[in-house]
């Protein structure tokens, strides 16, 4: 689908202005990726839209990594040829990035969307409904600077739709709770406040959610293939297969994106944290400061959880994804990694003197 639009219709303002108006730019005009298929991106800007691919310099500076352009990124281009093809040739600073760890064994960042505004984050009330996966989205979500929106789908399916609600809005902390059903639009109203003129928004979620009927719906057409989900799990097939930005009819920017398999924290500590406000103000009224709660005497986590005001599956989340940015602050940083180079050599080292003090005893303990 094809939209045309000036650059302030793609979500070009001051901020963006400031950073073009710093350097000498030459050759190059500014235009904002709205859609991304592998080294290929379609770009947009007061030309028009055409496809571009990353100049030889960009290839040499990043690694496809962070650094890499992705799905609403502003960047310098280059036209060619009657604006029919372009090449990146710069990656302006971003406002905001959603990112996850890469799938695989690599330890680097991936960035799903760029410079965004709000994140709707899809769940719907079947199968799908899980809470302790959205709370992992809103850690993200939080730390990548923009806005997040809980959006529960399909209330026209599911019962018990109100329990749910509650539910996820007990794990919410500070974000909006939209119950909608893009299939017959119920709820959409609730969306409206969101969907500001020159505002980016994108949607997240596993696939099945509705995350194209929900664009569909939003765009007022069929512009994304739709599949009914498999009954046995609700489960959906990847219908989306690229992130693709689109202007909505109140002037408000929505992209797209295929469903996340998993989403794997990148560097969000101060996500994780705002997340699980209510559990790190419960463990500062603990008797010890180095409370793990686990048992402990005197502690306010444990109090909470055998009176049935905390969800033990949310604290065992918290756990779980501290583990996670331990773990990945360990691999990646150089001096953490040192760090524990150095804790293992003392325990190695305690270890050894430990023997060497029993074979002098005689083999005694």
């Amino acid at each position: 689908m094809s939209i045309s639009g000036s650059l302030p219709d793609w979500g070009w303002n001051s901020y963006f202005e400031a950073f073009w108006q710093g350097e000498d730019r030459k050759n190059v005009v500014p235009a904002r990726v709205i859609a991304q298929q592998r080294k290929f991106w379609r770009v947009a800007g007061d030309f028009g839209e055409c496809w571009a691919e990353a100049s030889g310099k960009l290839r040499l500076a990043t690694d496809e990594g962070a650094d890499w352009p992705a799905a609403g990124d502003w960047v310098a281009a280059e036209l060619h040829g009657a604006d029919t093809t372009a090449t990146i040739q710069e990656v302006l600073p971003r406002r905001s990035k959603f990112v996850r760890k890469s799938p695989g064994k690599k330890q680097e960042e991936q960035v799903i969307a760029a410079n965004v505004d709000t994140a709707l984050l899809v769940s719907a009330l079947d199968g799908d409904f899980n809470p302790r996966r959205v709370e992992r989205y809103l850690a993200q979500c939080w730390e990548s600077g923009a806005r997040p929106v809980i959006v529960l789908n399909k209330a026209d399916a599911c019962e018990g739709t109100r329990e749910k609600a509650a539910e996820m809005e007990r794990v919410a902390v500070g974000a909006a709770v939209c119950v909608v059903s893009a299939k017959t639009g119920d709820g959409f109203g609730e969306l409206e406040e969101f969907l500001k003129t020159g505002q980016t928004l994108v949607l997240l979620g596993s696939s099945g959610v509705g995350k194209s009927t929900i664009v569909n719906r939003l765009l007022g057409q069929t512009v994304q293939e739709v599949h009914p989900v498999r009954e046995s799990d609700s489960r959906g097939r990847h219908t989306t297969t690229t992130r693709e930005l689109f202007i909505l009819p109140g002037g408000a920017l929505l992209m797209d994106t295929p469903g996340l398999r998993e989403v794997q924290l990148w560097e969000a500590e101060e996500g994780v944290a705002q997340v699980f406000a209510d559990i790190d103000a419960l463990a500062a009224q603990c008797r010890f400061g180095d409370c793990r709660h686990e048992g402990e005497p005197g502690c306010a986590v444990q109090a909470a959880l055998d009176s049935g005001t905390l969800d033990r599956g949310r604290v065992e989340n918290r756990r779980k994804l501290l583990r996670e940015q331990e773990f990945l602050r360990r691999k990646v940083d150089p001096e953490a990694r040192q760090e524990q180079k150095e804790q293992w050599k003392q325990i190695h080292r305690a270890a050894r003197q430990k023997y060497r003090q029993r074979e002098k005893d005689g083999g005694k303990r």
